[in-house]
């Protein structure tokens, strides 16, 4: 059966993400597509549902096709799938990551050390030369390269601020089929103090209010993600079999030597 107002989400959440990678306002969209804003916001919600003249408007404004922009895209789906985790540190991005890829048997890019491979400098070193918005910029090039000559299909483990840029989140989910790993800000806590990082109890109650803060932040941005897991008191192996059934690979087997 056809879910109606799931492709109306999926139009809403391509639609919103491709017009903040442009950096563009909603005033702005209406615009170059002659469509109101009120009806875009309604679009960008899954409220509307478009003619497809409005739907052509959009897909031209946008370079892209109808297709694409409702999820159906056959270029997409003929092409080796590659799935993204997204969360917060702590979120556990790497073990689901490393529990997923063994499942599947797929290579596993952690996106983070990439960086550090190709610039030779620490995340931190990054951060403290040129600011967030150059470490921004280094990631979304360093993505850019995996998407395009990385390889497919694979287990990408994302940065846990990767969503905070529009453009390089955009870039993502339009090449990869993405999750997002969520918990509750405790689970987070917890398990950033198990891998042996002992700065979060520097000051341990301004720091957790920290992490709730942040995650109440991001929050919106994470639900763009096609498949939400929530891993609280669950196993690696439990999750890892979720998104194989939920990404329909739950028939694939590990590849053998």
């Amino acid at each position: 059966m056809i879910d109606a107002a799931a492709i109306l989400q999926q139009l809403g959440q391509q639609v919103r993400a491709r017009r903040s990678a442009r950096g563009w306002s909603r005033r702005d969209l209406a615009r170059h597509t002659g469509i109101s804003e009120r009806f875009l916001a309604d679009v960008e919600t899954g409220k509307a549902n478009p003619s497809i003249a409005r739907l052509c408007a959009l897909a031209n404004t946008f370079e892209t096709t109808p297709a694409a922009l409702l999820g159906s895209d056959p270029a997409r789906k003929a092409a080796p799938p590659r799935i993204a985790l997204l969360g917060l540190r702590g979120a556990g991005k790497s073990s689901v990551g490393t529990a997923l890829a063994d499942r599947l048997g797929w290579p596993l890019i952690e996106l983070d050390a990439e960086i550090e491979r190709r610039s030779g400098l620490s995340l931190e070193q990054i951060f403290e030369l040129n600011g967030e918005r150059d470490f921004r910029r280094i990631e979304r090039q360093t993505l850019r390269a995996i998407l395009d000559d990385g390889p497919a299909p694979c287990v990408l483990a994302t940065g846990g601020g990767i969503v905070t840029d529009p453009e390089t989140f955009a870039l993502l989910r339009s090449h990869a089929r993405t999750v997002w790993l969520k918990a509750r800000p405790e689970d987070h806590w917890q398990r950033v103090v198990a891998q042996g990082d002992t700065r979060p109890m520097e000051g341990q109650d301004a720091a957790f209010d920290a992490l709730c803060r942040i995650l109440r932040e991001r929050e919106r941005d994470y639900r763009q993600a096609e498949v939400t897991i929530d891993t609280s008191a669950r196993s690696l192996d439990g999750i890892a079999d979720e998104i194989a059934k939920r990404f329909e690979l739950s028939d694939m087997a590990p590849a053998t030597e």
